[in-house]
């Protein structure tokens, strides 16, 4: 599956449902913003070693993965939203990101 495959199930997805008059940026926006504050919740106590170990505990792993989907979908329908090309935008800002932070190693 491509990005754009994706892209076409949430649109297909939200028109069996007639969610489109609620898909505009400002509620996407704010219906992302709650799924990463859902995974922040995940990790919140959790000291380093714990959040990196987050695999041990199959509940979390489950929820982990869960929330990590829903920050994906929100994501990709807002960039959608938006008539922005999310691995175009990302390319473009790791283009930028090197060439402010010069490499430590060779």
């Amino acid at each position: 599956m491509t990005l754009e495959d994706l892209q076409q199930r949430l649109r297909d997805f939200a028109a069996a449902r007639d969610w489109e008059p609620f898909h505009h940026p400002k509620n996407l926006v704010m219906a992302l913003s709650g799924e990463v504050g859902e995974l922040i919740s995940l990790f919140q106590w959790l000291t380093p070693d714990e959040a990196r170990q987050y695999r041990s505990d199959a509940a979390l792993a489950f929820n982990v993965r869960d929330e990590i989907a829903d920050v994906l979908l929100y994501l990709v329908q807002l960039a959608d939203a938006l008539d922005i090309d999310l691995l175009e935008a990302g390319n473009a800002k790791m283009d930028r990101n090197e060439s402010r932070f010069p490499r430590v190693h060779g």
